[in-house]
């Protein structure tokens, strides 16, 4: 993704399997030590974030090209106007017969790559305790030289003296893109660390624990690394898109795709029809500046230009102890400059990807620059409890005979009684957090459906509240038609559906639901506790935070896909705890924080609570966020209820706190179970996928009043 100002009216999107994207180039030296696992990787989340761009996270399935669309495995098809593909390439198994799917441990997809090879040496470990741990890498390019040389380097430096490494290649020697020079100097390094060479033979057969050659050898290995030439990504084949004879796809100079004018493809996953390259990293970076003018210039319809790959280029091989080989034309040196060199290049590349700064706006975005500091809608944009509650009590809400459940005992729902029949009404809408409309309309609906389901009311119909951000109608009605794909998906599977509601357009896209449901039983309101009930949290709290990391662009993208899933979470498993009495009292937790809603149940009930703080869970990733200072902008407001409900701890302000007044989207149930029906309940959470549901602590008897006690 090259990071550069937006057009105005256009919006970028970036599609990918993972939240984070590495940089091959110091994967050896991460192997090595030379760097830590961060300094190799590109946030993604945070990089789209800072530069404007929506990110989706999935997979992709195939193209639509008459329609124009991207296809998804879980969600529906997105419209494109211009398409860049760059999915790199896999490592090329032709002509080997592999024994297992987990035979062996392929380089790519790089992103995984550490924790797998890790995985399975401690696999093997384990298995054969204080014995030789034989690691053959298979292929004999750069990429494959390098980790012999580094993880050589990372065994050496923890004390591991009992491994033996071994690279295993088809050609005639080391190095298949490399000068005879280069070559020498490293079976030189090889043979001086100890690293054996098996070249001339090709691989015919890979098993868990050896490796078959075309002259017959067999190699034991108890750790097999496949670091092959590149070979096309098996999507591609879905593609009915001009290819090369290797499957990759054919380009002009322009890097637009042969016959497809919308199209364009960079890196390995695209080959110049006319000017073909190796599939290395240094043509892809000089692509990157080519492909961001060709977009624009293909948006204001200008001509294109070309691109024009160097013919010579510096290759250095990391040799991990603290030197490189350096190539460039005929002259080849193995120095400690070189290394510096290579070090010296691959931070400024880098350094490029990880600057996470927000872009300076157009002149014509709104201005958040003034002495009202920006909304951050970690709380989804929702106003403090104290201020709704003044507004409340001062309206003369007149009665009706209908209204079982509304303004005069407020709960997490109204519930009215009409023709004999109990109808639970809940109404939530937010500022949607995220810039995904599809994303937005799940967790719109999910956010409205968790009033319901603590009510004991199965929804039945939802009523839509939508505002479009301003602009043009056909870019509104595809983020219409994405949200409302998002939110009909999760009505589905509620057994709901949308029977109407409003829209309009404005700033931002503002997105909720009324929602109507049928009692299943009476209602479960808050006020419901008893004396020695366990208070157990279904979901970890801190989705405040970390969606005020997010619009600040500092969530890490391994905390986006934690955040994601727990918000995508739904509350739906409320109902069989309630219609099979497992429950003693159960409500929500989302605006007002963990304490605000657990104040509002103790308030309700008469009672007091004790709770652990170090027993809540926290979403991954939030601690280290709120140790940085960061919290939603509704916090400060949520913990005015400390000297409502007598909180008694040190210092509502520590970090270590905070979780407790951060606002919530989509977040847990907060359950009051007694002693009998805790196990049930635990078991039944955990069937359910609230693999993280906790016991936070005990409701007591009322001590001066509603007394919440920290420990």
């Amino acid at each position: 993704m090259w990071k550069m100002q937006p057009l105005a009216g256009a919006e970028l999107i970036c599609v990918s399997n993972f939240p984070v994207a590495t940089y091959s180039g110091m994967l050896p030296g991460v192997l090595a030590g030379q760097y830590p696992v961060s300094a190799m990787e590109i946030d993604l989340v945070r990089l789209c974030q800072s530069a404007g761009a929506r990110l989706i996270v999935s997979e992709v399935t195939g193209l639509d090209l008459e329609k124009q669309r991207i296809e998804f495995r879980d969600r529906p098809p997105l419209p494109y106007q211009l398409l860049s593909i760059g999915i790199g390439s896999r490592p090329t198994f032709s002509g080997v017969e592999l024994a297992s799917d987990d035979a062996l441990v392929a380089v790519k997809p790089m992103q995984t790559f550490l924790p797998r090879l890790q995985q399975r040496i401690g696999a093997v470990e384990a298995a054969k305790p204080n014995q030789p741990v034989k690691i053959g890498i298979v292929g004999g390019g750069i990429g494959s030289i390098e980790i012999a040389f580094c993880l050589n380097q990372r065994f050496k430096q923890s004390g591991q003296s009992n491994v033996e490494l071994s690279l295993i290649t088809g050609g005639d020697r080391v190095g298949t893109a490399i000068s005879d020079a280069s070559a020498q100097l490293v079976q030189e390094q090889l043979d001086q660390q100890g690293i054996g060479v098996h070249a001339g033979h090709r691989v015919t057969k890979v098993d868990t624990d050896s490796i078959e050659l075309t002259n017959g050898d067999r190699l034991d290995a108890d750790v097999i690394i496949w670091a092959t030439g590149a070979a096309a990504p098996a999507l591609l084949e879905k593609f009915d898109l001009p290819k090369d004879d290797r499957g990759f796809l054919s380009t002009r100079r322009t890097l637009r795709v042969v016959d497809h004018d919308r199209i364009f493809s960079v890196g390995d996953t695209g080959t110049i029809q006319d000017d073909p390259t190796l599939k290395a990293g240094v043509f892809a970076v000089r692509q990157g500046p080519i492909l961001w003018d060709n977009l624009r210039r293909s948006l204001w319809k200008r001509p294109l230009v070309n691109y024009v790959p160097q013919r010579r280029f510096l290759k250095l091989i990391n040799t991990a102890d603290g030197k490189s080989i350096a190539e460039y034309s005929k002259i080849t040196r193995y120095t400690g400059w070189a290394w510096r060199l290579k070090d010296r290049i691959d931070r400024r590349f880098m350094a490029m990807y990880q600057n996470y700064e927000p872009m300076p706006m157009n002149p014509d975005a709104q201005d958040f620059s003034s002495d009202e500091a920006m909304r951050c809608l970690g709380c989804g944009g929702k106003i403090g409890s104290e201020l709704l509650s003044e507004v409340l009590s001062e309206l003369d809400v007149p009665d009706h005979p209908d209204v079982r459940i509304g303004l005069k005992n407020p709960d997490d729902a109204a519930v009215m009684t009409t023709h004999d029949n109990q109808v639970t009404v809940t109404t939530d809408f937010f500022a949607s957090p995220v810039e995904d409309p599809y994303l937005a309309g799940r967790i719109a609906l999910l956010n409205s459906a968790s009033d319901c389901f603590v009510m004991g009311a199965q929804p039945t119909g939802a009523l839509a509240i939508v505002q479009l951000p301003l602009g043009h109608p056909r870019g509104q009605l595809e983020i219409m038609r994405e949200l409302m794909a998002g939110s009909v998906e999760e009505l589905r599977k509620m057994d709901a559906t949308i029977v109407g509601g409003h829209s309009i357009e404005g700033p931002r896209l503002l997105a909720g639901y009324t929602i109507l449901g049928r009692q299943l039983t009476d209602p479960m309101t808050k006020g419901m506790l008893k004396p020695g009930d366990h208070l157990v949290l279904s979901k970890p709290v801190g989705s405040g935070v970390a969606l005020a990391a997010l619009m600040q662009c500092r969530l890490p993208g391994a905390a986006y896909q934690p955040l994601i899933e727990a918000m995508l979470q739904s509350n739906q498993i409320a109902l069989r705890l309630i219609t099979e009495g497992l429950v003693t009292g159960i409500t929500d937790v989302t605006g007002f924080g963990l304490a605000g809603h657990l104040a509002e149940m103790l308030k309700s009930s008469g009672l007091s609570a004790e709770i652990r703080i170090s027993d809540i869970p926290v979403l991954a990733g939030v601690q280290e966020l709120i140790d940085q200072g960061i919290e939603s902008t509704l916090t400060p407001d949520n913990r005015k209820v400390a000297s409502k409900v007598d909180l008694q701890i040190e210092d509502v302000k520590s970090t270590r706190f905070t979780a407790l007044f951060d606002p919530q989207t989509c977040g847990g149930l907060l359950m009051g179970v007694s002693d009998s029906k805790l196990e049930s309940v635990m078991r039944t959470l955990g069937e359910s996928g609230f693999e993280q549901a906790t016991v936070i602590g005990s409701v007591t008897e009322s001590c001066d009043g509603n007394a919440l006690t920290v420990e």
